[in-house]
């Protein structure tokens, strides 16, 4: 089962089972792991998903893992600011997992309705294969391929702030790598792209710092493209395959669907999104991924608190 909102697009989707087809699909973050969702994408009515969410349990959580806390986790980082220091590393994205066990439950359906609420500029999507259950709202854009024109588009998008607050120059310097970035990727596949300027990019009660671009490619290359692109320096840092590694040192726990990519396929076009605020549902748990974009300049208390109130930002639409 999967429910889905397109951003800005307040109809529900689902798929309608057909084993011919795959129209959705979910990529880890180490793209090892995918799950296929089968069938065409249909509309559903909103009084289906009460009826749907109501036949799906979920498991109950047998990991045993325990999370970081605020010693572990300020202490990992300082070591990972300073593997940034020593290679002199524009940026490298560090997670963490945020686990709430005491609660009796989630009500699925009053809480997927939050979730499309808060983030209408969103990809908004909510799915139980029977082993794995999540729920996520993200609008990062990895990629959107017109099959007609063969236009692709993706974004830029890195530093992290609360609405209210202005940009300091720790996330515009954040930014500039992440746009240079993309930028020598596109360029490989066109000679002609399309930068914006950089501009603030609202998601729920945090913003970020985007700039979009646009080109034209061919359409035997998509799928090395969006290989190239993910994972985009927003999930992992740049360079991309020295960060990864990191990654795998340093982290406690393994990312899953977390940072990871849904692949979505209509009639018109391709599109790829990047799956980074979301949630793993269990019968007795809610696990929540939450990271942030470390630069040598990084204040390991401050991003403490900036992974705090990114999980206050899930965790507020979860109702039991």
């Amino acid at each position: 089962m999967i429910y889905f909102k397109l951003p800005f697009d307040e109809q529900l989707y689902s798929t309608d089972q057909d084993s011919s087809v795959q129209s959705v699909s979910f990529h880890s973050f180490d793209t090892l792991s995918q799950i296929h969702f089968e069938g065409e994408i249909i509309d559903v009515p909103e009084q289906n998903l009460v009826t749907g969410l109501m036949t799906n349990d979920l498991l109950k959580d047998e990991n045993h893992f325990n999370e970081e806390t605020q010693t572990e986790y300020i202490r990992t980082l300082q070591e990972v600011i300073n593997v940034i220091k020593e290679n002199g590393l524009p940026k490298l994205v560090y997670s963490r997992r945020k686990i709430f066990r005491d609660f009796n439950g989630i009500d699925l359906n009053e809480s997927f309705k939050n979730v499309c609420s808060s983030y209408p500029n969103a990809f908004r999507y909510l799915f139980n294969d029977g082993e794995n259950a999540w729920m996520g709202a993200f609008s990062e854009v990895l990629g959107k391929f017109h099959k007609t024109t063969h236009e692709f588009e993706t974004m830029a998008l890195a530093g992290t702030l609360p609405v209210s607050e202005e940009w300091s120059e720790k996330e515009i310097e954040e930014q500039k790598p992440v746009t240079t970035y993309i930028l020598d990727i596109l360029r490989n596949y066109s000679d002609h792209v399309y930068q914006s300027e950089t501009y603030d990019h609202i998601s729920g009660n945090i913003k970020h710092l985007r700039t979009d671009f646009k080109t034209s490619i061919k359409p035997e290359d998509l799928d090395n493209l969006i290989q190239d692109l993910h994972p985009t320096p927003a999930v992992c840092g740049i360079p991309k395959d020295f960060c990864k590694k990191s990654i795998e040192l340093y982290e406690k726990f393994p990312r899953e669907f977390y940072a990871g990519y849904i692949k979505v396929e209509t009639e018109e076009n391709i599109q790829y999104f990047v799956n980074l605020r979301c949630a793993r549902l269990y019968k007795d748990a809610i696990h929540i991924f939450v990271g942030g974009g470390i630069t040598a300049q990084s204040n390991p208390e401050k991003e403490w608190i900036e992974t705090e109130l990114k999980s206050e930002a899930i965790l507020k639409n979860l109702i039991s």
